[in-house]
């Protein structure tokens, strides 16, 4: 009863927000941005909520611990100190100040605006789109193993509920709800995590934790080692992955966009980053102690097969008490839906503000909004269909989803905000590089998605450069228009950039 009665609590919570807020959502930016005006503390939760979702919890970290023990923690410095911490230092700032004064909204319209190029937003908008879809499936498994392990409710039941709530209370709301559940879902968070820790290292299994650490030697050296078994290259992907692809994913880079003022970055960042430090050592640190709880990984009995999807799920159910095991659950569906809520929000805005735009420019602020959130109804129901069809690893399609979507991106958007030498060329040569490497080696190299990730967002950042130093720049008017130069006009903007921001 309790664990029912938590997680109607926590529902009521969701729907509750969604109501409160659907008066406040009229214009596009109110529903997709909170219209600019998200405080510090918000945002930070709203950033580290989005960042960590059941995938960490289910799939990664169950699998990294099973396989490299101890040594996953380096992902945990790799997500707190990069993804977390100097993404807030070195993007946000520059990040709302331009895309303000470019008054664009979404990943497609910066580098549509910027690189002058009508062409990159309808690119952006189909990549944003299609790639979004397995990430949000991936959370939407992890959900259902879980459900599926502690309350007994079918998996399909339970990834059918999960999907129904995601839609309606951030169809009603807009980021405004999930800005300001996002705060109650990660304090539930590090409640939970703490819990959990506590419950691992005290089971007999464990006995403490340098008692933990010396059983997992006797298991195995390399569990206990600075760098597992798996080797140096596959470790350093998994760290690359998570966390330098936080810094081109448009969910995470929506939240510098619509904090309110640059003055809240800095707080920002420092809770963020405390906020990630214990998130992912909680997670991390329980997942490399899966060795001491199974001689070997789990039976899926729906497919038969072994899966280290289970790990997590297992493990939870078998050593929390019931009402531990109640917060717990909670922990991981608030993270989870902050992230479906991020997710399926940035989608539907890739169709409804980016590609439907080129074929309908009249429509109205009213048809907008509820353009997106129909579009959020469809996009919910695409990745329901995928999950449905549970593929075999919840990792491998979370590293397919980060990797393709960050290495179109990340150069792209990084060079953009701090580099006037950046060309449209340079730009189209790096998305549609990292695109490329992407799919096609994650295609022959199914076992290496995460290797093929980090080279999918690190070579374009040596081809946008050269490719740039190599082709015709941008005018140097809209190039002071981008940076804020002075000597502007008073209102900022140069001669003939409402025509061309306008026809773009």
């Amino acid at each position: 009863m309790i664990k029912y009665l938590l997680v109607f609590l926590f529902v009521s919570l969701l729907l509750y927000s969604g109501l409160v807020n659907m008066r406040k959502s009229h214009t596009v930016s109110d529903f997709f941005l909170g219209g600019r005006t998200v405080g510090p503390w918000l945002s930070a939760f709203a950033f580290g909520t989005t960042y960590f979702s059941a995938v960490i919890f289910i799939g990664y970290a169950g699998q990294v611990g099973w396989n490299f023990g101890l040594s996953g923690l380096w992902i945990v410095l790799g997500n707190s100190l990069f993804g977390s911490l100097l993404a807030w230092w070195i993007l946000a700032k520059r990040t709302r100040s331009i895309t303000t004064r470019l008054n664009t909204m979404t990943m497609p319209q910066f580098l549509s605006v910027r690189y002058q190029s009508p062409g990159m937003k309808i690119f952006a908008g189909l990549v944003i789109f299609i790639f979004m879809v397995p990430y949000s499936a991936s959370v939407y498994m992890g959900l259902s193993y879980l459900f599926e392990q502690v309350f007994g409710v079918p998996y399909i039941a339970a990834a059918i509920f999960m999907a129904t709530l995601t839609a309606t209370y951030l169809i009603l709301g807009g980021y405004r709800a999930v800005a300001l559940t996002d705060f109650v879902q990660g304090c539930i968070m590090l409640f939970g995590v703490g819990l959990l820790l506590w419950y691992v290292l005290r089971a007999p299994e464990t006995g403490g934790l340098m008692p933990a650490v010396q059983k997992l030697a006797d298991i195995d050296p390399g569990l206990t080692q600075a760098v597992g078994a798996p080797g140096l290259l596959p470790l350093a992907s998994l760290v690359i992955l998570t966390s330098l692809g936080a810094w081109a994913l448009p969910q995470m880079v929506q939240k510098f966009y619509a904090i309110k003022s640059e003055s809240a970055i800095k707080p920002a960042a420092v809770v963020s980053t405390v906020f990630a430090l214990i998130i992912t050592f909680g997670a991390y640190f329980t997942g490399s102690m899966t060795r001491l709880f199974f001689e070997e990984l789990p039976v899926d009995a729906a497919t038969g097969a072994q899966t280290v999807d289970l790990l997590m799920p297992q493990l939870m159910n078998n050593i929390l008490p019931e009402f531990v095991l109640a917060i717990i659950l909670i922990l991981i569906l608030s993270a989870s839906m902050s992230t479906l809520a991020s997710l399926v929000l940035v989608s539907s805005s890739a169709v409804a503000l980016d590609l439907l735009p080129t074929v309908q420019p009249r429509m109205s602020e009213k048809n907008k909004v509820i353009t997106l959130r129909v579009l959020c109804a469809v996009f919910v129901g695409i990745s329901l269909v995928l999950a449905l069809a549970r593929p075999t690893i919840i990792l491998s399609l979370m590293a397919l989803s980060w990797g393709t979507v960050a290495g179109a991106f990340l150069a792209p958007f990084l060079y953009g905000l701090f580099w006037r030498g950046t060309t449209a060329a340079g730009a189209w040569a790096g998305a549609l590089s990292g695109l490329t490497i992407s799919l096609v080696f994650s295609y022959l190299y199914p076992s290496a998605i995460p290797t093929v990730g980090s080279a999918a967002m690190l070579v374009p950042l040596v081809v946008v450069p050269v490719v740039s130093m190599l082709t015709k720049p941008l005018p140097q008017e809209h190039l002071a228009h981008v940076y804020g130069d002075p000597g502007l006009p008073s209102d900022g903007v140069p001669a003939n950039r409402n025509k061309e921001v306008e026809a773009i």
